[in-house]
């Protein structure tokens, strides 16, 4: 009887809503396993150190993934904006996803998780910079109170990884840079969309193809590929779970971008924010890391801030939707423009 006073519309929506959902919080937290897991454990007595490696393959990935989507939708593959922008872009995402992939030789993963968190104000000034943005005093606030709750969780456990040697400050510095390098390729993608009107798809297909270019590059130059391809040949199980991590990176590439399409930035917001909670507690679960009191009070302070956050974005978008057109139509939403970001 209930059931039936529902529309069978919304129960449609509510369903595809949750699978795209449960389908980035799904693979995002097998990619975050599958990273930890190459990258802080051993295999056969070796840990593996060509991080740029992996980088290019998630990126041959997303190549392939992206032009089969573009053929898809039938659209043409030629470039929407100047090339040298998607190198840009290309060149500061594969610096940060090889200082994230390095990280974790030195700190544990769900501080790496947590470091993500603080992206905010590496984004903001950054938006100030490119796009002469201004921000408003609670949007600052709340940058601060989640850079308070990371720097508590940092100065009150355990951070290192278990074969970082001490050198957790080291991984500290490669998560700073990270960071800075992050923040770069989001706002300068948002900027992409604004001035040149890219597809999704189009900025994902070449921002990859310069991204394997790059680090195909690099190991080249630095001779790494020798050591990268013998260590392949002498550990299949590697090559099982590179396979794996590349698989679910792109999976859950597809399945952002689903979400932001029908329900957008907000809902997508939510649901990252629910993802971080769930990788950081299925790690210290999977890998046994120990954590303190005072650090639970930091995640709590944290993930309070950034749920605070969405429940503002939902406020927001709830007044948005009761202005309505001289037709009576809703005002378009505004989709994410970040939703194509190679690295999850």
């Amino acid at each position: 009887m209930f059931r039936a006073a529902i529309p069978a519309s919304s129960l449609e929506s509510a369903f595809w809503c949750c699978f795209y959902g449960a389908g980035i919080i799904g693979m995002l937290v097998i990619y975050g396993l599958f990273q930890e897991r190459i990258m802080s454990l051993e295999y056969g007595g070796e840990l593996f150190k060509v991080s740029v490696f992996l980088v290019l393959c998630n990126r041959l990935v997303a190549v392939v993934f992206s032009a089969c989507m573009l053929k898809a939708n039938g659209e043409g593959l030629a470039n929407m904006a100047p090339l040298w922008k998607y190198l840009a872009v290309s060149m500061s995402n594969v610096g940060a996803s090889t200082c994230q992939y390095e990280a974790l030789k030195y700190v544990a993963f769900p501080v790496q998780m947590l470091g993500k968190s603080f992206k905010m104000m590496p984004v903001m000034v950054w938006g100030m910079a490119i796009s002469g943005k201004s921000y408003s005093f609670r949007d600052w606030a709340i940058a601060l109170f989640v850079t308070g709750g990371v720097t508590q969780f940092l100065m009150t456990g355990e951070i290192s990884s278990a074969h970082s040697g001490g050198n957790s400050s080291y991984g500290l510095a490669l998560l700073a840079t990270f960071l800075v390098l992050d923040g770069f390729t989001s706002t300068f993608q948002e900027k992409l969309f604004k001035e040149h009107k890219t597809s999704k798809y189009n900025q994902m297909f070449y921002v990859n193809l310069a991204s394997v270019t790059v680090s195909a590059t690099t190991l080249l130059m630095s001779g790494a590929w020798r050591e990268a391809l013998s260590f392949c040949v002498a550990h299949p199980l590697f090559v099982r779970d590179a396979a794996a991590l590349s698989a679910a990176a792109v999976s859950g590439q597809w399945f952002i971008i689903s979400q932001i399409k029908e329900f957008g930035a907000l809902v997508f917001a939510a649901t990252m924010n629910v993802r971080q909670v769930v990788s950081i507690l299925l790690s210290y679960a999977t890998y046994g890391h120990s954590i303190t009191l005072l650090q639970i009070l930091g995640l709590a302070m944290v993930f309070g801030a950034l749920f605070y956050k969405s429940y503002l974005g939902f406020v927001a978008t709830c007044k948005k939707e009761k202005d309505t057109d001289a037709s009576g139509e809703k005002m378009p939403l505004k989709p994410s423009e970040n939703a194509t970001k190679a690295e999850p």
